[in-house]
């Protein structure tokens, strides 16, 4: 049994678990991660890991939260320094989209492994809604689209994100391409024209 000299804080013991986690299933895969091999991987009891997320779905759902809320504060502070203009701010979300994709493939993994598990569904309409707000938001401004016909738009967009994204990760799409088409969709999305 593996246990650690280091004594931090409840707060500080679970981001190390879940930092470790992330490199447990980038180098085996979201199958390779139980708490079991997290608490090994981690130096610590397996009481410690318990105490932190109970099941590995619990796990799990944790790890896939923080790589989210982690790619949303990506897109935010790429928002930040985007210039005014409906193009830039939609390159912008799609650039930092898909660059998190790139650099995060282990969010795919992890949603991957917990289909079928009853949380995860409503989670991920939880994460979705924070996106969709994300980019309505900063869209807003450019589009003479009502709020609610935007966001059902910005909803659309990001179930196309994700599959150009899968595109991506294929080596069927170069990253430009993939910001390009997401772009497109975007700006043809929020032209208020095209609403009925």
């Amino acid at each position: 049994m593996a246990t650690t000299t280091t004594r931090l804080s409840k707060r500080a013991r679970r981001e190390q678990l879940l930092d470790t986690a992330v490199t447990v299933v980038r180098t085996e895969g979201a199958d390779g991660l139980t708490l079991v091999t997290l608490a090994e991987a981690a130096g610590v009891s397996r009481p410690i890991v318990y105490d932190h997320f109970g099941t590995r779905p619990g796990l799990l759902l944790a790890l896939y939260r923080r790589l989210d809320e982690r790619h949303r504060a990506a897109i935010a502070r790429a928002l930040q320094d985007a210039a005014p203009t409906a193009d830039e701010v939609a390159r912008v979300i799609c650039a930092a989209y898909f660059a998190c994709a790139i650099d995060m493939p282990e969010l795919s993994a992890i949603s991957a492994a917990l289909k079928g598990n009853p949380g995860m569904e409503a989670v991920q309409h939880e994460l979705i809604d924070g996106y969709t707000d994300l980019m309505a938001a900063a869209l807003l401004p450019y589009s003479g689209l009502t709020p609610e016909a935007l966001r059902l738009r910005c909803v659309g967009v990001l179930g196309a994100a994700e599959t150009i994204a899968a595109e991506l990760s294929r080596e069927r799409a170069t990253a430009d391409e993939a910001v390009t088409a997401l772009t497109d969709l975007i700006l043809g999305g929020i032209d208020a024209s095209s609403d009925r």
